[in-house]
C-alpha cells in the first residue's frame, strides 16, 4: 500500500511511494529536471494527471515546484500552460510534449526552456526573464542537423557560461553538441557518445553530471515506459569521447533501474551528495528479469535473426505499456542517491533515506 505524509511535514525521501505537495495534491513533474537558484531549488517536470490509458492527452501542460529543503515542495504553477481548445496549439494536450530542461544563460541572462514533442520527433525552444516565466516562444520546430530527435539534456559549463546538448537521434544514436550564445540552437559539429543501436539497446533518457572534473551520462534503453537496464559513461570532456562503466544500479532484482526510467541528477548544494531522479511510469507494471528478457527477445528479434521469441512471448510484448497503451497518471518518483566506488557512482535500492 502507497504511503504519504501529512502536506509540508516530510523529513526523507520515499522512493516509489506517492509524493504530494504542500497544498496535499499529488506531484506532477514527471520527466523531471532540477534548476537550482539563490538557494532555492525548482522542479519542473510534464502534468499528467489528465492522461488516461484510453484517452488522447499525453501531458497537462508543464508545472514547477519549489523547495528550500527538497523533501517539501511548493507547487507555482504551470510554466506552459495546456491550451485543450486550439488543437493547433504546440501545448494542446494531445500533442506528446516531453521531458522539459531548463537552464539560464549568463551571457544573455535569460532562462531557456527546451522540450521535447515525440509525436514528430523535435523540440521546441522557449526563453523567459525569470525562472517561473512567463516563457515566450522562440523556435516551435528544431531537429538537430536534421535528426529525428528524442530524450535530452542540457548541461551547463558554469565557468565558460557554455551550454551542451547530449540527445537521442533516430532512435539510434547518441550524441553531445554544443549550444550557440543563445541557448536555442545547436553549432559546429556533433560528438558521438553512442553509435547506431537499435531497440531496446539505443540509449535515451540521458542525464548530464560532473565530478572531480569527470563527466558522467547515466541513460536507459528503448523500451517505451517499460524500465530497462540503466548504464554509465564517463569521459574527461564536455564533447566525449564516452567509456562505458556498466549498470550501476546495485542487487537490481528488477534488472530495470529499480522499477524505474532516469530523468535527470543532481547535486545538493553544498554537499558530496548526487540524486537520481528517476520515474516509475506505470507502478502496476512490475518488471522482473524474466519479464525484460521476455521483451528483449522480442524487440531485438528484429536485428538478431538468431532471437526466436515465442508467441506467448509476442503476446507479453502486445500487453506492455510501451506507448499510446500507457497510463501515465499513476505515475511514480524514484529518488536515489549516488554511493561512490573511486569514479564509478553506484546506486543502491534504499526504502527511505535522508540528506
Amino acid at each position: 500500500m502507497m504511503q504519504d505524509h501529512m502536506a509540508g511535514d516530510r523529513e526523507a525521501f520515499l522512493p516509489g511511494q506517492l509524493w504530494t505537495d504542500t497544498e496535499g495534491n499529488r506531484i506532477e513533474a514527471h520527466g523531471g529536471t532540477m534548476y537550482q537558484e539563490n538557494g532555492v531549488y525548482y522542479w519542473l517536470g510534464e502534468d499528467k494527471s489528465h492522461t488516461s490509458k484510453k484517452g488522447k492527452t499525453w501531458t497537462w501542460g508543464i508545472r514547477i515546484y519549489s523547495s528550500t529543503d527538497l523533501y517539501n515542495w511548493k507547487c507555482e504553477g504551470h510554466i506552459i500552460e495546456p491550451e485543450p481548445q486550439d488543437k493547433r496549439s504546440l501545448f494542446h494536450p494531445n500533442r506528446r510534449l516531453d521531458r522539459p530542461h531548463l537552464l539560464r544563460n549568463p551571457k544573455t541572462g535569460k532562462y531557456v526552456l527546451w522540450v521535447k514533442y515525440c509525436d514528430k520527433n523535435h523540440y521546441a525552444v522557449l526563453t523567459a526573464d525569470q525562472v517561473t516565466g512567463p516563457y515566450t516562444l522562440v523556435d516551435p520546430f528544431l531537429k538537430p542537423y536534421g535528426h529525428e530527435s528524442g530524450d535530452f539534456d542540457l548541461a551547463l559549463d558554469a565557468e565558460k557560461g557554455d551550454a551542451y546538448l547530449y540527445f537521442e537521434a533516430d532512435h539510434e544514436t547518441l550524441l553531445v553538441a554544443k549550444l550557440n550564445r543563445e541557448f536555442t540552437n545547436v553549432q559546429g559539429e556533433a560528438g558521438v557518445v553512442y553509435d547506431v543501436r537499435k531497440p531496446p539497446l539505443t540509449r535515451e533518457a540521458p542525464a548530464h553530471f560532473m565530478r572531480n572534473g569527470k563527466h558522467y551520462l547515466i541513460t536507459s534503453g528503448m523500451t517505451g515506459y517499460c524500465p530497462n537496464p540503466t548504464e554509465i559513461a564517463v569521459s574527461d570532456d564536455w564533447m566525449g569521447p564516452f567509456v562505458v562503466l556498466g549498470d550501476p544500479c546495485v542487487d537490481d532484482s528488477s534488472s530495470a533501474s529499480f522499477n524505474s526510467q532516469p530523468s535527470h541528477v543532481f547535486r545538493v548544494e553544498g554537499t558530496d551528495t548526487y540524486v537520481m531522479m528517476a520515474d516509475r511510469w506505470v507502478p502496476d507494471y512490475v518488471m522482473t528479469k524474466e519479464r525484460y528478457d521476455t521483451l528483449y527477445r522480442v524487440i531485438y528479434s528484429r536485428v538478431d535473426k538468431t532471437l526466436h521469441p515465442s508467441v506467448k512471448d509476442v503476446i507479453a510484448l502486445a500487453k506492455a505499456p510501451l506507448m499510446g497503451s500507457a497510463d501515465t497518471s499513476q505515475a511514480l518518483y524514484v529518488w536515489l542517491p549516488f554511493t561512490w566506488e573511486g569514479d564509478f557512482p553506484k546506486l543502491y535500492w534504499q526504502e527511505t533515506w535522508s540528506l
